[in-house]
């Protein structure tokens, strides 16, 4: 990967979340079925509130060209552009209320988060690249896929093997080639009040 690419932690962290980016250039090879397997196998092991597990995923292998480009036709125009050339695809779904008494699951998205951190982090630590994307056109997953009421898609998922930065769509190079940067701690993290930092010892 990119040096560029490559998390320059403030503090100690395990390489396989230094090493994950989002790419927008990919090679067009396919994920083989086994490693597909385990990526969504370590999505399937993600805590839940109550054990609910809200997450479901649609996915499609480039193997299985009807069935890719039927989801890539799921995503935006933008995001078509350069994840037509990804590994595989996939729609991150989630279920809006809890199927122990039908009531609103207040915390449905944040553990379809926890899911898919979970994947990036499986297809990172095989050697692949994941890209999420907000991106996509839920009600044309719907209707394609045959979503019940209750489930919405949220999310896009890209998987893949990187490529150069130059094999990217040309309005996303720089993006490829650019730092990844994050806010310092002391403006996330807080202690006694909002705006205070924290963990400053």
């Amino acid at each position: 990967m990119s040096d560029a690419k490559r998390a320059r932690p403030d503090h100690p962290i395990d390489d396989t979340i230094a090493a994950r980016w989002s790419p927008y250039a990919y090679d067009g090879t396919a994920v083989p079925l086994a490693d597909l397997q385990a990526v969504f196998e370590a999505a399937r092991w993600a805590a839940s509130a109550f054990n609910e597990q809200p997450w479901r995923y649609i996915v499609a292998s480039r193997d299985d060209t009807p069935e890719f480009e039927r989801l890539l036709s799921c995503l935006v125009d933008a995001n078509q552009a350069w994840a037509r050339h990804a590994g595989a695809l996939a729609l991150g779904v989630v279920g809006r209320r809890y199927s122990r008494n039908d009531k609103p699951n207040g915390t449905a998205e944040h553990d379809l988060g926890l899911a898919s951190a979970n994947l990036t982090l499986e297809a990172t630590r095989r050697g692949f690249q994941v890209h999420q994307m907000a991106g996509i056109l839920p009600e044309r997953a719907r209707e394609l896929y045959g979503i019940p009421d209750g489930f919405d898609a949220l999310t896009g998922i890209a998987v893949g093997r990187p490529a150069a930065p130059d094999d990217a769509p040309e309005n996303f190079r720089d993006r490829d080639l650019s730092p990844r940067t994050r806010r310092p701690l002391a403006e996330t993290v807080f202690t006694g009040a909002w705006g205070t930092a924290g963990l400053t010892g």
